[in-house]
């Protein structure tokens, strides 16, 4: 379950709540009755687990380098043996 940090537009007291995504969003304060809103904070992201690879990186110029096609050679067509 998310943790969502509230801020009271009266008082200025801060808290935090464990809540569901489901669950309606808190708006009066428990310190003094006021107001409270939702603070919004930038949110760090760590890319680790099976899905992620050292060379998914863009940064090394050798990934922006489109790809070698390689064209296979059509064979010569020949006719069919037959058995005899």
């Amino acid at each position: 379950m998310p943790t969502y940090q509230y801020r009271c537009t009266a008082c200025g007291d801060e808290l935090e709540v464990v809540q569901k995504f489901t669950d309606p969003a808190l708006t009066t304060c428990p310190a003094c009755e006021g107001d409270l809103r939702k603070v919004y904070n930038a949110v760090g992201v760590v890319f680790k687990g099976s899905g992620f690879y050292a060379t998914d990186s863009r940064a090394s110029k050798s990934a922006s380098k489109p790809a070698e096609k390689t064209e296979k050679k059509s064979s010569e067509k020949k006719p069919a043996t037959t058995a005899s």
